[in-house]
């Protein structure tokens, strides 16, 4: 797992909003506003021709961006060996302190290693998209520099012939394993895919919570207007504050803060693990608010 100084702002972000390479008049607004960190994508959503200019693009603005904004900064590479890969490793090299890099379709070890070679103390967030990123999940999560796993589920769905409905059912058992492996890499909690509806808010939020319910820590955004769901989907909720406190208190209440024994709140059970889900919760609760 990364521990470049730069990984630590990474390591919480709940929202990575994506921003087209070739549309730099975008990026400065993206940075403005409440995304907890901006990915410019220099891959899928750049098309071939416009590629080098894009580049160009980024090299120009960067002495403008400050040191707080580039280190909410990430840029999506080309997937190795697909072409432009080595222009955009050759660009990145430049930028001193670049948040960090999400490798698109990343399949084995051997490309973060390669990555980092080129990229060393950048955190690295590798996109899975694939059967055969999935199957190499473990090895991916251990390899050198990787901060936290991204699930591009739309990709996965195309290269594995899927026909997902619309609740993505079909997507748990992948979902489930990306936060398997990242928990037992020690990583930070794994960042869910995008919400391709624009314009429904309330199927963001759900999006949102069902990440929280798997154990995610994040979701990408491809539009300023999902991050306010994203957000409200991954916080805990006010009655699951409430609960926290008055588990807290009761275990205070009993001399037994630290979950010695158990105890019985609401009419539920309540020992050590409870208590830590608690102090989470209202970890989480009282966030500062994004930039």
């Amino acid at each position: 797992m990364s521990t470049a100084p730069q990984a630590r702002a990474l390591h919480e972000a709940r929202s990575f909003l994506f921003v087209p390479g070739d549309r730099p008049e975008r990026l400065a607004k993206a940075l403005a506003g409440a995304a907890d960190a901006v990915i410019l994508d220099l891959e899928d959503a750049v098309a071939p021709a416009a590629k080098p200019g894009a580049r160009a693009a980024l090299a120009q603005c960067w002495p403008s961006l400050t040191s707080a904004e580039r280190r909410r900064l990430l840029v999506r590479v080309n997937a190795l060996p697909a072409a432009g890969h080595g222009e955009d490793l050759d660009l990145l090299q430049g930028l001193s302190g670049l948040a960090g890099v999400i490798l698109a379709k990343a399949e084995s070890p051997a490309q973060l290693q390669a990555l980092s070679a080129r990229l060393p103390a950048v955190p690295l967030l590798p996109l899975i998209e694939s059967a055969q990123g999935l199957l190499q999940l473990q090895a991916i999560a251990g390899a050198p520099q990787v901060l936290r796993l991204v699930l591009g589920h739309i990709d996965l769905q195309a290269d594995l012939g899927m026909a997902c409905g619309s609740d993505e059912a079909e997507l748990l058992p992948a979902r489930w394993q990306l936060v398997l492996a990242s928990r037992g890499a020690g990583l930070a909690a794994p960042v869910d895919g995008v919400t391709v509806a624009l314009d429904e808010p309330e199927q963001t939020l759900s999006d949102a919570r069902r990440a929280r319910r798997l154990g995610f820590g994040a979701k990408l955004c491809i539009h300023p207007s999902q991050i306010e769901a994203v957000h409200q989907g991954l916080a805990p909720t006010a009655a699951e504050c409430d609960w926290a406190r008055r588990v807290l208190a009761a275990a205070e209440a009993a001399g037994d803060a630290l979950g010695a024994g158990a105890l019985r709140v609401d009419g539920r059970m309540v020992d050590a693990p409870v208590l830590a889900l608690a102090r989470r919760w209202l970890a989480l609760e009282h966030r500062p608010a994004s930039p």
